[in-house]
């Protein structure tokens, strides 16, 4: 996600900088027109705007330490579209508030050919005014109407987990549902049509549902990051005390998953799961 993200706000005029613990990325990055640093720590030094695009909260306290945060120049803003915990984030942001360094958290909705071509979602957490300041780089990598400004600190990594949540417990659910259909003789391609268009439709079924017909698993992300986002979660509303049984079997699904083919790429590894307990691949 980050190298077409670097080329959109290097193409909307801006003057970048990129750190990578791939040093193989370095090509790809200057290519783009961009500059390349040895590390994070003088990527950072005397720029007006951090942003970070890492895979998960590991790698963003690795990568964000005290040096990165104080290389800054003043009154610097720190922009992480991780899909960061929200505990993960405080400490950061606390961190970074210490060095007088605002903070904007704005998790990623979408692909990377999404972020190649400015499509992308953010769910912002943190400052409204902040926020505005930041809108003309923000609207590089997507349009003013999928800049959503959910609260304060904490409400842009939560919504981002809701909704990784709810989309996977939908592909789940509807996987289950695909395949006792199946099993009754109801033909694959009609099921898929008239779910679309009821009641039940969603965007996965609409959007998403070819891909596994096709054989694709969607191997852009990791299993074992999906299983922690779920697991953070499902804590999070343990914590709260909301009810997380619906949570819990969506976790349990992918942890099993997790068992089952291990830390590899591939957002529906879970429904393989389901397709191997059935015995039947979902395929038209």
């Amino acid at each position: 996600m980050g190298t077409p993200l670097a080329g959109r706000l290097v193409s909307a005029g801006h003057t970048v900088t990129v750190a990578d613990v791939r040093p193989e990325r370095e090509e790809a990055v200057r290519s783009l027109g961009a500059n390349w640093a040895a590390s994070v720590t003088t990527a950072a030094a005397g720029a007006d705007v951090l942003v970070s695009v890492v895979p998960g909260p590991d790698e963003a306290a690795a990568a964000l330490t005290d040096a990165v945060f104080a290389a800054l120049a003043p009154g610097a803003v720190w922009i992480d579209m991780t899909s960061n915990s929200p505990a993960a984030a405080r400490q950061l942001r606390e961190r970074a508030g210490a060095h007088g360094v605002e903070v904007l958290e704005a998790p990623m909705g979408g692909s990377p050919d999404d972020a190649e071509h400015g499509r992308l979602r953010l769910f912002v957490g943190g400052s409204a005014e902040v926020l505005d300041r930041c809108r003309p780089l923000l609207e590089a990598v997507a349009t003013p109407d999928r800049i959503r400004h959910m609260g304060g600190p904490g409400t842009g990594c939560t919504t981002k987990l809701l909704i990784n949540l709810l989309w996977f417990g939908q592909a789940t659910a509807t996987a289950e549902a695909l395949l006792l259909g199946r099993r009754v003789g109801i033909d694959l391609a009609a099921l898929h049509e008239t779910l679309a268009d009821s009641a039940a439709g969603s965007d996965f079924i609409r959007r998403d549902l070819p891909a596994l017909f096709a054989g694709d698993y969607l191997r852009s992300y990791g299993l074992h990051r999906i299983h922690d986002q779920l697991e953070v979660i499902t804590a999070e509303a343990r914590d709260l005390g909301t009810p997380h049984e619906m949570a819990d079997t969506v976790l349990r699904l992918h942890r099993l998953a997790l068992e089952r083919f291990g830390p590899v790429d591939g957002e529906l590894l879970a429904v393989a799961l389901l397709e191997e307990a059935a015995g039947t691949l979902l395929r038209l």
